[in-house]
């Protein structure tokens, strides 16, 4: 039995279209979600500014936060019992009351903590405060010779 070779062969070809599609689908979403981040060094010397005294405004809430990283609020004799977030949160909405988007001012040691800093930051962020201003110490320039 003599059988017929065959001459024509079946062209298999590999579809690159949905490949294509699905790798600019995964370029687009990591374009999308990646955060840049531009770092540089900077020498900064914290807490202390040159300007002029800004007036106190009668219903700032003030956060302190000392050389350990413990809060006080509006008070300095008067700290709270942790340093969590949530006793931060309930402290910052017991003072702010009914009022609606109070200015806040955050009033760090130069030695604080950065971690107690963003702690007061994220707490802010939370309860929805968006009027948001850091104290400094004024900068006493010494004369030049």
């Amino acid at each position: 039995m003599k059988f017929k070779r065959r001459q024509h062969r079946d062209n298999l070809r590999v579809n690159l279209t949905p490949l294509i599609d699905t790798v600019f689908l995964l370029l687009i979403f990591f374009m999308m979600t990646t955060t840049f981040n531009r770092e540089s060094q900077l020498n900064i010397n914290l807490p202390e500014a040159k300007s002029e005294q800004q007036k106190q405004q009668q219903e700032m809430i003030r956060i302190i936060i000392d050389e350990q990283g413990e809060y006080a609020i509006n008070d300095r004799e008067h700290s709270l019992i942790n340093t969590q977030l949530d006793t931060l949160k309930r402290a910052l909405k017991d003072v702010a009351g009914e009022k609606v988007n109070p200015p806040l001012l955050i009033s760090a040691d130069e030695n604080a903590p950065h971690y107690a800093v963003m702690k007061a930051l994220e707490a802010a962020r939370d309860l929805g405060f968006v009027r948001l201003s850091f104290e400094a110490q004024q900068r006493h320039d010494e004369p030049s010779q």
